[in-house]
This record gives structure tokens, sequence and C-alpha cells, in this order.
């Protein structure tokens, strides 16, 4: 027989509103990403229109067109006034091409991989604690570790990466006094951009990126289109295995939240190896709160890297208990751009 329900009907302590977000932001976010698809925010960029005038030139029916313009106006991506939608400061700034800090990029590749966001290789992701992106080979095992047949998705990925680091580049950097660094190593992750926005804010600095050679081949092209070939070079090596050049500033941007602790301790033991004394270490990510109850950006950031990568986002209390570990002092966590911070060490 089946077990009987509680037919009573109670009051409940709160509304059910949270329940609802979740379900709400389930279908309500992918409408962004429909929005960016359609080429929504591009369409806008000569003026405001109608939905009419949308629909038209979209070539889709307006229940469905409300639908994804309502979810943009409500989130501020999109303005409604006198029945015409206009774009907003953030969608000029991140979703235009044209735009130096244009975001869709990142965008294209989450949709490029939609598959990886479903219930189904989130839930194989927990369950499995492994990777689901690229073959289940994650981000550093099937692009970075092993570029050799994957120039194409190295170029589309590196693209994605370059579009989330162009804004943050210009703000970390003017959070220390930096200029007694005559030599920064950016190890290990992205197009190079952080490298780009560093030699802009301090004059006197070089920086050679580390990291495998398929991958600095891409960012080379990066730096070409950057014009900082005087100042910016790479550097063609296995992280893990070789070598890094000698440099008295270590940057790490994204890197760490796709490793494991082990890895990222390796990493910062060989950091402070290569340093010498007066080096600094500076680790760029989005950081938990120290008793790990949130941010929800962190925590949602996490369960990205659980269906892209083995690693995870780190606390700025964890982050500092690797640097103290390693022998690095003076060790502060500093708010940097949007949700990202900065950990940085000197070593003694």
């Amino acid at each position: 027989m089946a077990q009987n329900l509680n037919v009573n009907i109670e009051e409940p302590r709160v509304d059910d509103r949270k329940m609802w977000d979740v379900v709400f932001a389930v279908y309500g976010y992918p409408a962004l990403l429909l929005a960016h698809k359609l080429k929504v925010f591009p369409l806008l960029a000569d003026g405001p229109l109608t939905l009419i005038e949308i629909c038209d030139a979209l070539n889709i029916k307006r229940r469905p067109a409300e639908a994804i313009l309502t979810v943009a106006t409500s989130m501020g991506f999109l303005s409604l006034q006198e029945g015409r939608y206009a774009l907003t400061v953030v969608s000029e700034d991140y979703l235009l091409e044209k735009s130096p800090n244009y975001f869709g990029y990142f965008w294209d590749l989450m949709i490029d991989n939609h598959q990886v966001f479903s219930f189904q290789n989130l839930e194989m992701a927990v369950i499995t604690d492994s990777p689901q992106v690229y073959g289940g080979e994650g981000v550093g095992d099937g692009i970075f570790e092993k570029p050799e047949n994957q120039v194409e998705l190295l170029k589309r990925f590196t693209r994605g990466l370059h579009s989330i680091d162009k804004a943050a580049s210009l703000v970390w950097p003017t959070l220390l006094d930096l200029s007694q660094h005559r030599m920064m190593l950016d190890i290990g992750r992205g197009s190079g951009v952080q490298s780009f926005g560093a030699v802009q804010k301090l004059p006197e600095l070089q920086v050679l990126i580390l990291d495998f050679p398929q991958v600095c081949e891409v960012i080379q092209e990066y730096i070409t289109q950057y014009d900082v070939q005087d100042r910016v070079k790479t550097y063609a090596a296995n992280i893990w295995k070789d070598h890094w050049p000698s440099a008295d500033l270590h940057f790490f941007s994204n890197m760490y939240h796709e490793w494991s602790p082990e890895k990222c301790n390796f990493l910062t033991d060989k950091s402070f190896m290569s340093l010498d004394s007066g080096g600094r270490i500076i680790i760029h990510e989005v950081l938990y709160n120290d008793d790990k109850t949130g941010a929800f950006a962190p925590a949602a950031f996490s369960m990205l890297m659980m269906g892209w990568t083995e690693g995870e986002q780190y606390s700025g209390q964890e982050l500092k208990e690797m640097l103290k570990n390693a022998g690095f002092v003076d060790i502060q966590v500093l708010p940097a751009f949007g949700y990202y911070s900065i950990v940085t060490g000197v070593k003694p």
C-alpha cells in the first residue's frame, strides 16, 4: 500500500520564491545565450527597434521574441522605452564585437559545449568527480597537455578566455606597488591579455608567458595583434616538468581553479623555489568567502569547473595557507575587478 502523504495544508514559514528561482534560472538564463546567438545585440547597435521590427529582422515570431527580450530587459541587458528596445551600457560594453571588452566569445564557448551544463552531464561530473568536456578529458588533458591535434579547438578556447580576461587585466596591476618589478612570468593560461594589461599599466615591466609550445603559437598571434612584441614574449615549456625562466614576479590568472589542491600546492612551491628573495606571487581568482558559505558566483564557478576541469574555486584563506606553507610572507587578499580578487605574497 502506498505511503500516506501529509494531507494537511499549513502556511510555510517563508514563501516559495527560492524554489521558483531555481526553475526560472534553468530556463531564464539560457535566453541570454539565445539572444546572443540570434544576434539581438548587434541588431540593436544602430538604434532602438520595436518588437515587430526585431521579429522581422530575426525572422522569428512574436511569442519567442518577446520572451527572450523580456528576460534580457529584466536582467539589465536591454531597456524598453516607448515601445522600443535598446542596448544598455552592459550590452554595449560586453556584447558588441567591436567593443574592446567583448565577452561574447566566452558565451560562444558555452554554447558550443552546451551539453556540459546539461543535467545529465553535470550529474555525471558529480558522481564520477571527473570533467565531461572534450570527451571527458577536460581542459587540461583535452587541449592543453595534448594540443598536437587540437589547434582549432585550442584557438577557439583561447579566444573565449581572451574575452573574459580583457577588462580585468587593467585592474589588478594597480592594486599593489609593482614598480620595482622588471620581469613577470605569466604562467600557464589564456591569450596573454593579462600581460598586455600589465605592461600598459607598468611601463618598466617585461613579460614572459610560459605555456605549452602550441599554446604559445596561439598566444603569439595575440601579441602581434596588440603590438606588444617588444615587451611581451612567449616561453614554450611544460609548466609541470620543465625549468621556469628567471623572473621577479609570478602571475597566475584563473589557473589555480583548474587544478586539485595538490597540484596547486606544487605550483606554489615551484613558484617559491624559482623566485629570488623579494620576488612576488600574484594569484588572480574568483574566491569563496573564508567559511565557504558563498558567494553564489564562486560556488557556481566551481560547478562550471566540475564539468570542465579537475579543479575548483578556493577561498582566500585556502590560498593564503598555500602561500604560507610554501614560505611566502606579507600575504594579502585584495578585491580586484568584478568578482575577482588577488592573493599575493613575497619571498623573504
